[in-house]
């Protein structure tokens, strides 16, 4: 059998480094024909390259000439002279480098920016392991009438959970979905509490390293707000059947409840080359890709409810959700916003989503969801989102 042709958007990100461990573990399975990334990291990008050997790579900020001199250096350290790939620049890199045939794309870029290379790889026809679950949620019906049945496959722990969990019983079977939430470093405290919470302590996640942006969105519970929404756009389940419990061990990563009372749990330690791995071997597990729990040591886990006072974000986004259209970008978009004014000092930790709160109160949404009514709201709820937040002071 011939190794999967993979793909890898957003490759010197923590997803795209991930997949290329989980490659090298299993290089019988799993070959590498393209990487692109943003540019924040070149000499990684070339190193990359050289290593897996890929045919195209693609990056968005940066000019060839630059790429090719330092791919050429990590080649010649590499003693891999003669390799030469074909180089692809400028915005519509990774959307590019995404139509390139291959048997598995695995979008591991942050932000709505992954749209476009999301559609790109569903209209390649290869499956689409999704990282970026931003794509799904604020492209929406978008994305899901240029997917086939099953060309998606979440590469969230949570929602590869979820997958795994809904092997045991039918569509009509189940009752609930379960997202399972670490708490993230604010665990615990009021809303109060939370007011003064510096950049550095939104940071401190007790069990993930996932860069800025996906970091503070965890110690906000934006992540899951967002992460509830892609499990409805992803199952078909109603909103008001996906919950949301708090589990600081972040082993189970979800479950799913079925209509005879039996609930379901994906355990696993957390480590994110299993779902990675999964995204790229499915619907087969790939030996070997993570560790499991060690059943010999004495050990235990707890549960809590989601505490929607202090951490109002996931019934926010539930909102969002509730009324379609642009709504959801609009969330996703002053989000990003506002994390960045708060990293920048000049915002409280909880005006965050305050802030997102208020500027969906004044969207109006669209009478139809395309690629440009999203981007129009993108830049609409960004614009509003500066307007606002120039008027506050931290």
């Amino acid at each position: 059998m011939q190794p999967r042709k993979i793909v890898i958007l957003g490759s010197t990100g923590s997803i795209g480094t991930q997949a290329i461990d989980v490659v090298d573990g299993a290089p019988h399975l799993f070959e590498v024909v393209a990487l692109s990334a943003g540019g924040g990291n070149l000499e990684l990008l070339a190193r990359q390259a050289v290593h897996t050997r890929a045919q195209a790579i693609g990056v968005a900020s940066a000019d060839a000439s630059a790429l090719r001199d330092m791919i050429h250096d990590a080649a010649r350290a590499a003693g891999l002279l003669g390799y030469s790939p074909e180089l692809i620049t400028g915005p519509d890199a990774s959307t590019r480098i995404a139509e390139i045939t291959a048997d598995v794309v695995l979008n591991g870029i942050t932000g709505s920016i992954g749209l476009a290379p999301t559609l790109a790889a569903l209209r390649s026809g290869a499956t689409l392991a999704l990282a970026n679950k931003e794509s799904l949620i604020v492209g929406g019906s978008l994305v899901k009438a240029a997917a086939r049945e099953g060309q998606i496959v979440p590469v969230d722990s949570e929602h590869s959970a979820i997958a795994q969990c809904l092997r045991s019983g039918s569509a009509a079977e189940v009752d609930r979905l379960i997202l399972t939430a670490s708490g993230g470093p604010f665990r615990g405290r009021t809303r109060d509490q939370l007011h003064d919470v510096s950049p550095q302590d939104a940071l401190a996640h007790p069990t993930w390293d996932m860069g800025l942006m996906v970091t503070t969105n965890s110690a906000s519970l934006v992540n899951k707000g967002l992460e509830v929404i892609e499990a409805h756009l992803l199952f078909d389940i109603p909103l008001e059947r996906i919950d949301v419990v708090v589990h600081p061990q972040s082993v189970v990563h979800s479950m799913v409840q079925f209509v005879d009372g039996s609930t379901i749990a994906q355990a696993s330690p957390p480590d994110m080359r299993l779902p990675i791995a999964l995204g790229l071997g499915w619907p087969d597990r790939v030996p070997g890709s993570a560790r499991a729990c060690d059943w010999t040591q004495a050990t235990s886990w707890t549960f809590e409810p989601l505490d929607a006072v202090a951490f109002p974000a996931v019934g926010l986004a539930k909102d969002a959700a509730r009324q379609g259209s642009t709504f959801p970008a609009v969330f996703n978009a002053s989000n990003e916003e506002a994390v960045m004014a708060f990293h920048a000092g000049q915002i409280r930790f909880t005006d965050i989503v305050d802030t997102i709160e208020a500027v969906l109160s004044e969207h109006t949404g669209s009478s139809g969801l395309t690629v440009e009514s999203v981007l129009d709201a993108e830049r609409w709820a960004r614009a509003r989102t500066h307007e606002r937040l120039a008027v506050r002071s931290v």
